[in-house]
């Protein structure tokens, strides 16, 4: 299938952006590494190949980026402070940088992007969608770790408030950003098998239904475990029903 890949230079990230992407025209798809993983692990992992048959119909374009917050995480190194502000700042990059970006690679101003991802990946799918709902339409959140406070010791802060949608959707107020999400779609899609955490998708589920945000849990039982066999069998699934 097509390939591209950029990089540039950004004030917003401890590193240099890098974006692949495979196709050549179709829905947009923003597919986010796990963890700490790089612009190309859902390549390696053959995620973009449980794809072909969509990419290669013309249905979907996907892209990926680098994992720089999920690095920046579980490195261990830096302060929950600092760690915040690169999730957010990545956000930033998100919206700022990429979203723009996409949309020129797709001749459209206005084209609306699909967020994906599994695990950490599933986290900043959720919170791309709840924070930019005039850019992205549907996020599908496979496996996800929604719940990041664990990694901050105890130092609560206001850039992770803002980051994380299990912090600050209780406390969101009626207006313009609300009400779009109200038009948007969480699909939260979970494995029960090993090292997966189902009732974190539930208690996100749970704080989204209660704004009105329409979404769904769907259980795939305990023989769907925490890793890459169950994301190949889930993302083809749902882009090939809602791309």
């Amino acid at each position: 299938m097509d390939k591209q890949i950029w990089h540039w230079h950004t004030q917003r990230l401890p590193e240099p952006a890098r974006v692949s992407r495979w196709g050549h025209f179709g829905t947009p798809v923003l597919l986010f590494p796990t963890a700490g993983g790089d612009f190309e692990v859902v390549e390696r992992f053959h995620l973009v190949g449980a794809l072909a048959g969509l990419v290669d119909a013309g249905r979907i374009k996907v892209y990926s980026i680098d994992s720089v917050a999920g690095k920046t995480w579980l490195q261990g190194t830096h302060s929950p402070e600092y760690c915040s502000r690169v999730q957010n700042l990545y956000d930033a990059f998100i919206y700022e940088e990429l979203v723009p970006h996409i949309r020129r690679d797709c001749h459209s101003d206005n084209a609306e992007i699909i967020a994906t991802g599994a695990s950490i990946g599933a986290f900043n799918a959720v919170a791309s969608l709840c924070r930019h709902p005039d850019a992205f339409r549907l996020a599908l959140a496979m496996s996800g770790t929604h719940d990041l406070a664990k990694y901050l010791q105890g130092r609560f802060n206001p850039d992770f408030y803002f980051s994380s949608p299990l912090h600050y959707l209780p406390e969101l107020q009626e207006g313009p950003q609300l009400a779009a999400l109200r038009h948007r779609f969480v699909l939260l899609a979970t494995g029960e098998g090993d090292y997966e955490a189902p009732w974190e998708s539930w208690q996100l589920a749970n704080l989204l239904g209660a704004k009105g945000i329409p979404n769904r849990v769907d259980l795939w039982g305990r023989d769907r475990h925490h890793d890459w066999k169950t994301w190949r069998e889930m993302l083809p699934k749902y882009l090939g029903e809602r791309a």
